[in-house]
C-alpha cells in the first residue's frame, strides 16, 4: 500500500494553535517559537497544500475560507493523533529532548552531569545536535539549545549558564615586535584571526582594550580553533579566542623550553616513530652524555590538539 506524502506535523501544529488561540503571538509563545519561526511553519504548510490559509494584515492573521475548511477537516484528526502519540509515550515511559549544544560545552560541562540527570529523570532521553546555527533552529528541529551569545533572541526564554573570557594569542616573534602593551598604531597594522562562529569575540576584545574603533589591516576567518592557533603560532596574525576553545585545542608552542632542553637529552629530541607505533621502548642514542630522554608531544614545538598530546604521552610512557 502506497504511503501518501504528508505536510510536516510541526506545521500543522502551528496552524491549529494559531486558530485555537486566536493569535499568532500567543501561539508562538505557547510553542516556544519566535514569530518568524512560526511564520515559516505556516508558510511551509500553505506551500504544501497550495492554498492560502490566512490573510495577513499588519500584526493580525485571519482565516480564509480555505483555512476554515482545512481546520474543520484536520483539527479532529490532529487531536486523535496527539492522543495516540501521548498514549505511546506513556506506555514506553520515554521523554525525548532535542538539544543543540557546542561540542566543547557538551563534553566538558554537560556530559559529566548527565548521569545525575538520568538518575533523577530516568524517562528523559536527549538527542544531541552540534551543527551550526543552533539558535535559529530552536522551535524547528531543536527543542532547546546551549549557545554562545551576548544577547539571545528576546523571543526565547533564556538562562545564562556561564561566561567566557577572550584572549589574544600570537607567535613569540610577533609578540616581541609589538610589545606587552601594544599601541593602537601597531595593532592597526596587524592581521587578526577570528572564528567564523564567534565574531563578537573580536568586538569584546577591542572594548576590553579600550579600542572599540580599532580597524586592523585585515581580518582572516577560520572555522576551526585548531587552525587559528596553528596560524597564530606561525606568525600569520593575532588570534582572538575564547578560553573554552583554548582548552579544547591546546596552547601556543613553548619551543624555547623544548630547545633549551635538547642539548642535555640522550636522544636530542628524536623520536623513533616505528617504535612508537609498535609500542616499543625508545632507544635512540645521539648524546651519550645526556641525562634524560626528550620527546616532542603536544605544544612543545607546535600547537596541537591536546587529546593527541595525551595519546602520544601514553604510548611513550607505556613501555618505560
Amino acid at each position: 500500500m502506497a504511503i501518501r506524502r504528508l505536510p510536516p506535523l510541526r506545521a500543522i501544529e502551528a496552524f491549529v494553535r494559531i486558530v485555537r488561540l486566536g493569535s499568532a503571538r500567543a501561539a508562538a509563545d505557547e510553542l516556544g517559537l519566535s514569530p518568524s519561526a512560526l511564520s515559516r511553519r505556516v508558510a511551509a504548510l500553505e506551500d504544501f497544500i497550495g492554498k492560502r490559509l490566512f490573510t495577513r494584515q499588519h500584526q493580525t492573521m485571519k482565516l480564509t475560507d480555505d483555512g476554515h475548511a482545512f481546520y474543520d477537516a484536520v483539527s479532529p484528526k490532529f487531536d486523535e493523533l496527539a492522543a495516540a502519540v501521548e498514549g505511546q509515550i506513556e506506555d514506553s515511559k520515554v521523554l525525548r529532548l532535542h538539544l543543540g549544544t557546542l561540542p566543547l560545552f557538551g563534553s566538558q560541562r554537560l556530559f559529566p552531569r548527565l548521569p545525575e540527570l538520568r538518575k533523577a529523570n530516568p524517562r528523559l532521553h536527549i538527542d544531541f545536535d552540534t551543527s551550526p546555527h543552533l539558535e535559529q533552529r530552536v522551535g524547528d528541529t531543536l527543542d532547546a539549545a546551549i549557545v554562545l551569545a551576548k544577547q539571545p533572541d528576546p523571543a526565547f526564554h533564556a538562562v545564562r549558564l556561564d561566561h567566557n573570557r577572550v584572549y589574544a594569542f600570537t607567535s613569540q616573534a610577533l609578540a616581541a615586535e609589538i610589545g606587552q602593551n601594544p599601541e593602537r598604531d601597531s595593532l592597526s597594522r596587524q592581521t587578526f584571526l577570528i572564528h567564523t562562529e564567534l565574531p563578537d569575540s573580536f568586538v569584546a576584545w577591542k572594548e576590553a582594550m579600550g579600542m572599540s574603533d580599532l580597524e586592523p589591516a585585515a581580518i582572516d576567518h577560520y572555522d576551526s580553533g585548531q587552525l587559528i592557533l596553528e596560524a597564530a603560532a606561525n606568525g600569520l596574525g593575532i588570534a582572538i579566542m575564547h578560553d573554552g576553545r583554548i582548552v579544547e585545542h591546546g596552547t601556543l608552542p613553548s619551543d624555547d623550553l623544548y630547545f633549551g632542553l635538547v642539548a642535555g637529552s640522550t636522544n636530542l629530541g628524536e623520536v623513533d616513530q616505528q617504535a612508537l607505533l609498535n609500542l616499543q621502548p625508545q632507544e635512540v642514542m645521539r648524546n651519550a652524555e645526556g641525562g634524560y630522554q626528550l620527546f616532542r608531544i603536544g605544544d612543545a614545538v607546535a600547537s596541537r590538539n591536546i587529546h593527541a598530546a595525551i595519546y602520544d604521552a601514553f604510548r611513550l610512557c607505556l613501555v618505560l
